[in-house]
């Protein structure tokens, strides 16, 4: 029975000092020295003749050229010709690769260094200040030429309507008798 207020101890005894926990793998190398020692290596394999794949693009078109439309017809045409594919090394890129520089690399290249002189000149601000000019000036020689070409011309009628002529200045007054003089 366990001690009041005290945890519940263990009951199983651990092994020494000298136990290793865990699997123990008997070693098949002798390590560094027989490494050193006898090279190992690993036989080549040799590859087996593999049967190339059925060319079938080119049995198709030697079927047609014969003159056979059904499918029966096409299966017996392929067992007669057994067209296969031809091996890599036959391939028009092996026989004659692509000639490219000696000192080519492939891949993307990278992106230039910002040069620090035309950063502390401003030299980017300036750019994009003449592109704005540019640009502004460009859309104000638009606006013009679309005005030209809404903008009616003005004949003397809607000139008239537009500024109509002053109205006749009045005389002053005269007395009515001396008005027929």
């Amino acid at each position: 029975q366990a001690e009041l207020g005290k945890p519940q101890r263990n009951r199983y005894t651990l092994p020494g000092f000298d136990f290793s926990y865990g699997l123990y793998i008997q070693r098949t190398d002798g390590g560094v020295p027989e490494a050193i020692g006898h090279w190992n290596t690993v036989k080549p394999r040799t590859t087996s003749a593999q049967k190339m794949p059925r060319d079938f693009i080119t049995m198709n078109r030697g079927a047609l050229k014969a003159g056979y439309t059904t499918a029966h017809e096409f299966n017996l045409y392929y067992k007669a010709k057994d067209i296969r594919r031809k091996d890599d090394e036959h391939s028009r890129f092996k026989r004659s690769p692509p000639k490219v520089p000696a000192d080519f690399t492939y891949g993307i290249t990278s992106r230039p260094c910002t040069p620090f002189f035309d950063l502390l000149q401003h030299k980017y601000k300036e750019l994009w200040m003449e592109q704005q000019r540019a640009l502004t000036a460009a859309k104000q020689v638009e606006k013009k030429k679309v005005i030209m070409k809404d903008k009616v011309r003005e004949t003397r009628t809607t000139f008239l309507r537009k500024h109509p002529l002053p109205a006749k200045e009045e005389s002053f007054w005269h007395l009515p008798r001396l008005e027929k003089v």
